[in-house]
């Protein structure tokens, strides 16, 4: 069995606005020094077996048709 991670970003040139309202309010809460906040979504998935080429790829796809938009959004898949 392997884990499998699925990192999902909105890409650079989308506007983010739940960063951006985390980012606002991050110094309101006493925490200083962050420029900018882009906010995005994680994923594991366990797999039945090992994390080959033929499993990455299976995933890849998975991440592209159900878990991203990539219209608007990169993602990138890692083992753990």
């Amino acid at each position: 069995m392997a884990r499998v991670v699925v990192d999902v970003m909105l890409k650079p040139e989308i506007l983010d606005p739940q960063g951006q309202a985390i980012a606002r309010k991050l110094p309101q809460m006493g925490f200083e020094g962050v420029g900018a906040v882009r906010q995005g979504k994680r994923f594991e998935l366990e797999l039945d077996g090992p994390a080959d080429d033929e499993a990455l790829e299976r995933v890849r796809k998975i991440a592209e048709t159900l878990l991203a938009n990539p219209v608007i959004e990169n993602y990138e898949v890692r083992v753990l």
